[in-house]
């Protein structure tokens, strides 16, 4: 199980960045640009199969609501 950036909460904070140990949450992109949600923001998203589920990324999320402690795919878009 991994942990779930939802998307469209997201503000781009990227407090969750340095903290992942194994380096699972990447900016979401879209060739050399980053994509946007639908606040107009750049967001981040974790990579599953990397996540260790040590919630790092959570403790240091600033923004209510935008990690969930738990797999929720359909809310992360990549």
């Amino acid at each position: 199980m991994s942990y779930t950036i939802v998307s469209d909460v997201c503000e781009a904070k990227a407090d969750c960045i340095p903290v992942c140990p194994v380096d699972c949450i990447k900016w979401a992109e879209d060739g050399s640009s980053k994509k946007k949600n639908t606040k107009g923001t750049d967001y981040t998203y974790i990579e599953n199969d990397t996540c260790i589920d040590c919630g790092a990324c959570l403790a240091a999320c600033p923004v209510e609501g935008a990690i969930l402690d738990e797999w929720k795919p359909e809310m992360q878009k990549v």
